[in-house]
């Protein structure tokens, strides 16, 4: 379907500048940041499946939110770490272009969602403690993350059609490592700037509209916060929604780096580094903002880890 709308069957993704000697740093670089997000992000799945004591709504949100940002971060790395490897562009279809594209967006949107979801979770746990098993039960959590995963696929159907259905005919080489949308609209001989601004007006709805329940969230929290008279229950409290809180701070300044501005074909430059933070460096960093100072998911990993040992043994 879509060759009907373009004379162009497959592109060439042009990847990093640089000599090969730079390609060779890169590659190790990603390689190491790509292995440590795939093992760490595992960790914490398994973790939160085997353990007794992460079974609550704030971990089940977390291990799915790790299975998420592995998929994210499989839909680009691998074909970005083997570009590397090749010498000149690395060919990909008209069609596998369409499907990285789609599903690098809709695994994006889940997440947004989940970000947002987990957020009012720690306003629920912070704020309304008593009732927080009644609210926050297992149906709700599971509803969540159902609608979550797939809002996410639905709403990124025509984004992703509306792209795809211009007619691609100045060139077939993207100036990125894997098929960006801002360097696809720059091969359309059609005006795009009505398509643009849907899709800018989309980013900035499904943007904002998942951070609005997280700032109210965190705004009534830190409200309930300063109203506890102890600092150690001041601080208590506070840690409980530390991790995500740290997390909702990167990852929205990225989204909102990369995705929100009405001019989506920028300098390749600019969409490279911000790529880079999404895809790379968001991910490496989950596994340690969410388990490094969480003492009960460390306890609990030992105890995997005690219980896989003696497995082994016997």
């Amino acid at each position: 379907m879509l060759k009907n709308y373009s004379s162009i069957t497959e592109f060439y993704l042009l990847g990093f500048p640089g000599s090969k000697e730079l390609h060779n740093i890169l590659f190790a670089t990603f390689f190491f940041f790509y292995s440590v997000t795939l093992i760490g992000n595992m960790v914490i799945i398994l973790t939160v499946c085997v353990d007794k004591r992460l079974q609550s709504p704030m971990y089940f949100f977390l291990g799915h939110l790790s299975v998420l940002e592995i998929l994210i971060t499989s839909v680009a790395v691998p074909v970005m770490l083997w570009g590397l490897l090749l010498p000149g562009m690395q060919a990909v279809s008209l069609s596998a272009c369409c499907v990285q594209l789609y599903l690098y967006l809709s695994l994006g949107t889940s997440e947004l969602l989940l970000i947002g979801a987990m957020a009012v979770d720690r306003y629920v746990a912070v704020c309304n403690p008593l009732r927080y098993t009644i609210i926050m039960n297992s149906r709700t959590c599971l509803w969540v993350v159902i609608v979550s995963w797939v809002f996410g696929f639905l709403f990124q159907i025509w984004p992703v059609y509306a792209t795809f259905h211009l007619t691609f005919c100045k060139s077939n080489v993207l100036d990125h490592f894997y098929c960006d949308r801002g360097q696809l609209l720059k091969l359309s001989c059609d005006n795009s700037l009505f398509t643009e601004f849907i899709l800018f007006l989309m980013a900035v709805f499904i943007i904002v509209g998942s951070m609005i329940p997280t700032v109210v969230s965190y705004t009534c929290i830190v409200s309930t916060i300063l109203r506890i008279p102890s600092g150690s229950g001041r601080r208590k409290a506070f840690s409980t929604c530390a991790s995500h809180f740290t997390f909702v701070v990167i990852g929205y300044g990225s989204c909102l780096f990369l995705f929100v501005k009405p001019k989506q074909t920028q300098a390749a430059e600019y969409n490279r580094v911000a790529s880079l933070m999404v895809l790379v460096v968001n991910p490496f960093l989950n596994p340690f903002i969410f388990t490094l100072r969480n003492d009960k998911f460390i306890e609990a990993f030992q105890n995997v880890m005690k219980r896989c040992y003696q497995l082994l043994r016997d």
